[in-house]
């Protein structure tokens, strides 16, 4: 993205193999605002020199103007974001990657820019802080020296997004909005005003 600090590669990934159970339909292809919340998603990380969409292959197709995004499949089918994580780490070259779901459609470049400000050495992920100081493991920062861990976690049954950093490897960064995090889970959350 612009304004990168230097030597920060950043790959953008979006998680949008999910069952969408609680949805009732394809939440990637649910209208908000006219748009889908895939292509809101995609468009707060379409500055990103690499860009990975983490869904079945021929499932989606994205407008020209969002760029080229390579599409992976979940390694392990149905087992949440943190198994979409594992994938956008394998598939990323070295460095950042710029997590997230179809269910966040309110972040921003800007939101991105924020967390990316705050990456330092030593650390591992940077996560944005709801209005209750809640670290938020969706919309995050996580660097692909994660990999071994994530992995790890996934096969010994752990399926939380939030185990996918160390606390004491992940820095915080507050300052955003609750309206930042709201989470289109139910064809309900799209009613919200934009």
């Amino acid at each position: 993205m612009t304004h990168s600090p230097p030597g920060l590669w950043l790959t953008g990934a979006v998680t949008a193999g999910g069952r969408s159970s609680r949805f009732g339909s394809d939440k990637a292809l649910a209208l908000l605002d006219g748009r889908t919340l895939l292509e809101r998603a995609c468009a707060s990380l379409q500055d990103c020199p690499t860009r990975l969409l983490i869904a079945p292959p021929g499932r989606y197709t994205l407008p020209a103007h969002l760029g080229r995004w390579d599409t992976h499949p979940d390694r392990r089918p149905g087992e949440g974001p943190l198994a979409g994580l594992e994938s956008a780490l394998t598939h990323a070259p070295p460095g950042w990657v710029a997590f997230t779901g179809v269910d966040l459609p309110w972040l921003t470049p800007d939101y991105w820019h924020a967390l990316i400000a705050a990456v330092t050495p030593g650390r591992l992920s940077v996560q944005a802080t709801d209005g209750q100081d809640r670290p938020q493991p969706l919309g995050a920062l996580y660097h692909t020296d994660l990999l071994p861990h994530v992995t790890a976690l996934l096969d010994s049954g752990e399926r939380r997004l939030r185990r996918a950093a160390p606390p004491e490897h992940t820095a915080l960064v507050g300052g955003f909005t609750a309206r930042t995090f709201l989470n289109v889970n139910t064809p309900e959350g799209l009613m919200v005003d934009g």
